[in-house]
């Protein structure tokens, strides 16, 4: 029961058995879901070349009303914090209802909101750096890397330090290669696709444009065959092909989900076909599957998600379900990244239209954890 001390000074005689007993019992409504806004960062490239900045116009959201402004905007766009909403704010960047607007500013939803210029702050240009790369393949019009898991294809839009610029794929490609296609801007130099930041495997990068918008087509037509391995909790009866949209998490937006309806707005088809390859019955540590995905698409987290949404979220995957650790301690076993590893990658060379088959093998901690889990199966 809530203290009396609580209550404002004067009043602390009153009892407050009434409006607890009152409230006794009785769920808090929950807080709205504000729906996200899809903004790009990208600015038209006739304006800029005129010095014009880019005006982003939205209708606050119904689920807005009661909301400040800022509160607003941070809730709802995707990777933007309350301190850059109120930077723009500040520089009379955001207008509600045609006026300069104050961050305090309560909104009751339906207004027409404005914000002049990319909500995301202007990204570092990425810049060479000395770091290890694990070459498959290279020739004149692109390279084949292994990347290892724990490295960041490239700075996000959003990044304005030196740390968030350091040590990414980028950086390293642009120390081993003398050129790289200009197709993705001076942030992505060569980057065709992306794999997440612990996910290892097989990226495909190119080096000059014409090489680079063919991949793209490549990509999007479905004519290349990515497969990757994984390894998931608890046990895939058989195989499947799992057709579930994805679209970003609108409650915890660093996650995306299949629960939103694919009219939506941001929500895109998505398939996967898995293949079960074993079953591992651990005494200590539960039961696992090692799976093989091929996916046709390549959505956010695709694989991720779409596993998670049939109760089998990846090992390592603390961001859709996995635990921590497996088993108990003194026993217990961890790992510092997801068990997903893009193994394999087949297309045709964009340049000669010979069949690339390019292959990975799964990771030292990969084949570490399964020798573990293995062994300890056969003893159970």
């Amino acid at each position: 029961m809530p203290s009396k001390n609580m209550l404002p000074k004067g009043q602390r005689r009153r009892t407050v058995k009434p409006e607890y007993r009152a409230t006794r019992g009785v769920e808090p409504t929950p807080a709205p879901i504000i729906p996200v806004l899809e903004i790009e960062d990208d600015a038209d490239d006739a304006g800029e070349a005129r010095g014009e900045a880019r005006i982003h116009s939205f209708t606050a959201a119904p689920e807005a009303v009661g909301l400040r402004l800022d509160q607003y905007l941070a809730q709802a766009i995707p990777d933007i914090s309350r301190a850059r909403v109120q930077m723009l704010i500040e520089h009379g960047q955001v207008r509600v209802n045609g006026q300069p607007a104050k961050a305090k500013l309560k909104l009751v939803g339906g207004e027409a909101v404005e914000i002049e210029g990319a909500p995301h702050p202007p990204p570092l240009h990425a810049f060479p750096e000395d770091l290890p790369l694990k070459i498959l393949f290279e020739d004149d019009h692109l390279a084949v890397i292994d990347k290892a898991a724990g490295m960041t294809v490239h700075a996000g839009s959003g990044a304005t330090d030196d740390e968030r610029n350091h040590g990414t794929l980028v950086n390293a490609l642009l120390h081993h290669f003398n050129k790289l296609s200009g197709v993705g801007g001076e942030l992505r130099p060569g980057i065709v696709h992306r794999l997440d930041k612990q996910t290892s495997g097989i990226i495909v990068v190119a080096k000059d444009d014409r090489t680079h918008r063919r991949l793209s087509e490549m990509f999007a037509s479905r004519e290349l065959e990515k497969t990757y391995l994984a390894l998931v909790h608890g046990n895939v009866s058989h195989d499947k092909t799992i057709n579930l949209p994805i679209g970003r998490d609108l409650v915890r937006r660093a996650r995306m989900t299949t629960r939103r309806p694919i009219e939506s707005e941001g929500v895109r088809s998505a398939v996967s076909h898995v293949k079960v390859l074993e079953r591992i019955h651990s005494a200590r540590y539960g039961r696992f599957t090692l799976v093989e995905v091929r996916i046709e698409t390549g959505r956010t987290h695709q694989i991720r998600v779409h596993l998670q949404s049939q109760g089998t979220p990846v090992a390592g995957d603390t961001l859709y379900g996995a635990p921590h650790q497996f088993g108990e301690a003194p026993h217990a076993l961890s790992l510092d990244r997801n068990f997903l590893h893009a193994a394999r990658l087949v297309f045709k060379h964009p340049k000669t239209g010979r069949t690339m088959t390019m292959e990975s093998p799964l990771p030292p901690e990969f084949e570490s954890l399964l020798g573990t889990l293995r062994a300890d199966s056969l003893l159970a």
